[in-house]
């Protein structure tokens, strides 16, 4: 159908359509009205629209439209002629107005005459308030009359009538599942295409390979034309020559043309994808066209004075995407206005002015949708956050004075947690901030917020462009290869084997201030390391406070890939999201992050955490002497821990006797040093148990204790120990005596 042709139309759906359109012109015209009331071109356009719904209503003969139209029309008449000025007041009894537009839009066709019915006494009313603002009677501008609620946001509003394309421009329906199915096809035409690439190059280097054999037969066929050969074997020669030479020249003519329709195919792959792609795509203001009015009416509400500017509304942004950014940037404006903005006097004390700004930017970078919503508000003391998240019993006393300006922030997000101490009917449900960053990850995203006390509040969002086309950084594991969603990556580094050090049990790298742990990428599938070499690659992975690092075999670059989903018989594979077709038509498996931290936090509570160190690496350690380190003290246990490490030794520590008897029962090691008062098993059983078990009953056992009574001496000996120390008299010397005295001197040392 053609975009000028409506002959399949109702008279009554025309004027829905129109409706609808209409509706978004008044609302935004009123909102820009209220902060230039004399705006000639604003006024214009208010009077347009209400003549164009009076006509349109009296067609379909919707009597009550007709009326609330007409006063409009005639209130913007009046202030175009300046007989009346359009203050806040006035303009919130013409938003309700134009309120009841939407409704009627909405009212199913067969329901209109009850609808007009029901609704009669409202009209009324609206009418003759319109009226007392014509003949300047405006409502005063705060007072005894409530101010509007904040109206929804609309889903999807209908492109205009009047621009919608014209001349041989068609308008189609499409199904979002078909444009998804085709968006995929046009994904595989793209990876289909490079397929030829490797042929081609391939016939390259044959063709090299055969002017190289032309010239070795011309070469060899004048070296031989001296030599007494028969007839026939000279020009057997002489034949081979020429059809390695014509094979060349065939060679030549074929691949320039292989090469053409490469180059043709791809630059056709790659712009249908591009077409198929962009037909996804919608401006950002699409999706944000309700949040004007909601701010305004939500800060009359409050008493407050906001601005809000928009920035980078033609940005494009995948239509699914779109979709699922209302319900978290409403909650982030609505915190903004209610949470962050102050009140017009509290403003003016701080040296501000009396309107506040909430600003609100999408744009582009690095291959990502960016959307930032900040203000100019009081911003969050952390010092307050830090006292209600102990009030809350979410954290110690202890760890709350520990943790960063970052990690008091990331708080906010938690499901119910709010700082308000009354719930209204805006705020103090703790439900806002936890949807957004839901809905963040759910499309692969991030979210970060900053704050300056005084200045406000920053949240950024992360967000892929598409959800069909995403960048991936793809890396090697066990000689597979895998794709980590590039927004859902902190970091990759090039860590080497000096760099890492070994705490309370488990392996660590220094990252952004703080040690990080480390786990093998093999280790969560399942599979062998494949990893060699100084240096390993750690991609760095989680929110701060849940954050980890991947050691992964190797970095094998960034791609932009065409998402696949997992056919749903397969039901939730584990770390696995979904699938995707490399360049080369290779099949690769999409990870699922999320599901990889709860995998990691899984490891960690039942202690089964590997080694992360290269083969080699490993191969090499195990040719030094080993001593675990068992003691629940952090400051005993990190003392002997160096003086037996800088001794030569290489050394493993657990932090209670059970973590030591799990660690000695998995690894092989020389020498147990542990203590005996620890929780969960002590020193003696520790003893005991290694004593008793024919595998490990040879490993020496010292015992390094504060008890140093003779009973308290006898019992540890009785329980098989090889060499007990007391702390309390022991220095650095004495410990490494006893060491020595066991396993002797390490490897590489001078004392044998």
């Amino acid at each position: 159908m053609s975009s000028n042709d409506f002959s399949q139309f109702s008279l009554l759906d025309l004027f829905l359509q129109e409706t609808e359109n209409q509706t978004v012109v008044l609302t935004q015209g009123l909102l820009a009205l209220e902060r230039d009331p004399a705006a000639a071109e604003t006024l214009e356009a208010l009077m347009r629209a209400a003549h164009s719904l009076k006509g349109a209503a009296r067609i379909v003969g919707l009597d009550a439209a007709v009326q609330v139209a007409h006063v409009m029309e005639d209130c913007f008449v009046a202030a175009q002629k300046g007989l009346i000025l359009l203050g806040a007041g006035a303009i919130d009894v013409l938003l309700r107005s134009s309120d009841l537009f939407g409704r009627i839009a909405k009212t199913p066709t067969e329901e209109f005459a009850i609808w007009q019915n029901e609704n009669a006494p409202e009209i009324e009313q609206m009418v003759a308030s319109v009226n007392a603002i014509i003949s300047g009677e405006t409502p005063a501008e705060t007072g005894s009359r409530p101010a509007p609620a904040p109206a929804e946001t609309p889903k999807e509003p209908t492109p205009p009538l009047e621009t919608a394309p014209k001349g041989d421009d068609r308008v189609l329906r499409v199904a979002a599942t078909n444009l998804n199915r085709l968006l995929g096809l046009a994904g595989e035409a793209l990876v289909e295409s490079r397929w030829l690439s490797p042929y081609a190059e391939s016939l390259l280097r044959l063709k090299r390979q055969q002017i190289k054999l032309s010239k070795t037969l011309e070469t060899l066929r004048e070296m031989l034309s001296g030599q007494k050969l028969n007839e026939a074997s000279l020009a057997r020669l002489t034949d081979a020559q020429q059809q390695a030479a014509a094979c060349v020249l065939a060679l030549s003519e074929r691949h320039g043309e292989l090469e053409l329709f490469t180059r043709r195919s791809v630059s056709l792959s790659h712009r249908l994808n591009r077409e198929v792609l962009a037909s996804r795509m919608r401006p950002f203001a699409d999706g944000i066209q309700g949040f004007q009015r909601m701010v305004r009416d939500l800060a009359r509400q409050l008493g407050k004075e906001v601005e809000l500017q928009i920035i980078g509304e033609t940005t494009q942004v995948d239509r699914d995407v779109l979709e699922r950014l209302e319900a978290p940037l409403g909650h982030l404006l609505r915190n903004a206005v209610d949470h962050g903005l102050e009140f017009p006097q509290e403003r003016l004390e701080a040296g501000k002015p009396r309107e506040g700004i909430v600003r609100m930017e999408a744009r582009h970078v690095a291959g990502l949708l960016m959307i930032v919503i900040e203000d100019d508000g009081r911003g969050v003391s952390t010092e307050a956050l830090r006292k209600a998240v102990v009030a809350k019993r979410l954290t110690t006393r202890e760890v709350a004075e520990s943790l960063s300006e970052e990690e008091l922030l990331d708080f906010l997000f938690l499901p119910g947690f709010s700082m308000r101490d009354q719930v209204t009917e805006i705020s103090g449900r703790g439900v806002g901030l936890d949807v957004v960053q839901n809905m963040v990850k759910a499309v692969g995203g991030s979210v970060r917020v900053s704050t300056r006390p005084g200045c406000g509040v920053r949240f950024a969002l992360h967000l892929p462009l598409t959800l069909s086309v995403m960048r991936f950084l793809l890396v090697e594991v066990a000689g597979e290869p895998y794709a980590l969603p590039l927004a859902r990556i902190t970091r990759t580094l090039q860590v080497t084997r000096g760099e890492i050090e070994s705490l309370e049990g488990r392996e660590h790298v220094p990252f952004e201030g703080q040690r990080v742990g480390l786990v093998s990428a093999a280790q969560i599938f399942g599979k062998t390391p494949l990893v060699t070499g100084e240096e390993i690659s750690v991609v760095f992975l989680g929110e701060r406070g849940k954050r980890f690092g991947v050691v992964v075999d190797r970095f094998l670059g960034e791609r932009q890939l065409v998402v696949q989903p997992l056919d749903p018989r397969l039901g939730k594979i584990k770390d696995i999201s979904a699938g995707a077709l490399m360049p080369d038509g290779s099949p690769v498996l999409i990870l699922d992050v999320d599901d990889m931290v709860r995998s990691v936090e899984l490891l960690v509570s039942h202690g089964r955490l590997d080694r992360v160190q290269p083969a080699e690496v490993a191969q090499a350690d195990r040719l030094r002497k080993r001593v675990l380190v068992v003691d629940d003290s952090l400051t005993v246990r990190e003392l002997e821990r160096k003086l037996i490490g800088n001794a030569g030794y290489e050394v493993e520590v657990a932090i209670d006797g059970m973590d030591g008897w799990n660690a000695v029962r998995t690894q092989a090691f020389d020498l147990v040093v542990t203590d005996i008062d620890m929780p969960r098993l002590d020193g003696i059983e520790l003893v005991r148990l290694i004593k008793n078990d024919p595998r490990l009953k040879s490993i020496p056992v010292m015992i390094v204790s504060y008890k140093d009574r003779p009973e308290d001496r006898n019992r540890g000996l009785e329980a098989g120990a090889d060499y007990y120390l007391t702390k309390g008299s022991f220095h650095d010397e004495t410990l490494l005596n006893g060491v020595r005295d066991l396993i002797g001197a390490a490897e590489g040392s001078e004392e044998k």
